[in-house]
């Protein structure tokens, strides 16, 4: 295909852009009309009155108070059933 044409396929009839004037006719278009809102505010005193009720709740909680007993017991004790054992060190226990 010729070059041109690829350049010309955008316009009428072939005319390039320098020489191609279209007569289209100015249109109105008229949109809904847009509602627009300012604002403005002024103070009004409105009086809030809020009970407040306050509840006094009772609780138990365990607080410990030790108390002790104390019993004494007389016992004879023979010097014959007193027979010192020879103690055996922890290491030769180790190494059964």
């Amino acid at each position: 295909m010729n070059r041109n044409y690829y350049n010309n396929m955008g316009n009428v009839g072939g005319v390039n852009e320098a020489e191609f004037c279209p007569d289209c006719p100015t249109q109105t278009i008229y949109d809904p009309p847009i509602t627009q809102y300012e604002n403005y505010y002024h103070p009004q005193l409105v009086n809030v009155i809020q009970n407040i009720e306050t509840v006094k709740q009772h609780h138990c909680c365990p607080v410990y108070q030790h108390q002790y007993t104390h019993t004494e017991k007389n016992v004879m004790v023979s010097s014959a059933k007193q027979k010192k054992r020879a103690k055996v060190s922890s290491k030769k226990r180790s190494n059964k």
